[in-house]
């Protein structure tokens, strides 16, 4: 074993031994940009909610060695705009997972409006696993949005970084404004070990797209780590 890998177990054995290991750390990544009405913020938010009270979800959950996953919610629009919205919780049943659904309903659109920057969303959520307090091998970056990149610096450079660094970004396409938007998210935003993007035709079917979307990210057990693996749906 080199010294890295080494490093690696020694530092997960010590987070397991405080509770602090989970199958998988994600953050949510809600878009607030121009596009999205308040209707439409509130949709992705009572969406999530949803969600994590479904049972299949809560199922996927409890599969995992762990049976617990660490979850963190961001709202973002243009590069400077990021903001972390609920901060890292660890869910692992139905107790927890209510406590996020509640926080969700409850959740207000705190970052500034503007343009859609995939770069400065996925920048900001890499500091977010840095900051956090749970280990697990799996970092999983879920974006949804109803736009393409259009503000800030250009997705690839720092996708790449995201990839080197061992994370996967999946994406979830909200189609009502670009109905080829799902092309966009597999040629430009998705990437790591079996990272896919789901679709949603509009906002009214985000909350059963982020449903499906969560039961798939969680069960998925990756067997590469290529920038081409995806699923759709």
């Amino acid at each position: 074993m080199s010294l890295a890998a080494a490093l690696v177990l020694a530092e997960l054995q010590s987070a397991n031994a405080q509770g602090r290991t989970v199958d998988l750390r994600l953050v949510l990544a809600i878009d607030c940009s121009y596009s999205v009405d308040d209707s439409e913020y509130t949709q992705q938010a009572l969406g999530l909610a949803a969600a994590f009270l479904d049972p299949e979800v809560l199922r996927a959950i409890g599969m995992g060695p762990n049976r617990a996953i660490a979850v963190s919610v961001m709202q973002w629009s243009h590069f400077q705009s990021p903001l972390m919205a609920i901060p890292w919780m660890r869910i692992d049943g139905p107790d927890s997972a209510a406590r996020l659904a509640e926080r969700l309903e409850n959740m207000q659109r705190i970052t500034e409006e503007g343009g859609t920057s995939y770069s400065g969303a996925i920048r900001f959520a890499m500091g977010l696993f840095d900051a956090g307090p749970y280990q697990s091998r799996r970092k999983v970056i879920d974006i949804s949005s109803d736009g393409r990149n259009n503000n800030g610096a250009e997705i690839g450079p720092i996708r790449q970084l995201a990839l080197l660094k061992g994370f996967t970004i999946n994406g979830l396409a909200i189609l009502n404004e670009h109905p080829t938007l799902d092309y966009y998210f597999r040629q430009q935003v998705i990437g790591g070990a079996g990272s896919f993007v789901i679709k949603a035709e509009n906002y009214v079917d985000y909350a059963d797209a982020i449903r499906r979307k969560l039961i798939k990210e969680i069960t998925l057990v990756p067997i590469a780590r290529a920038e081409t693996d995806f699923f759709d749906g």
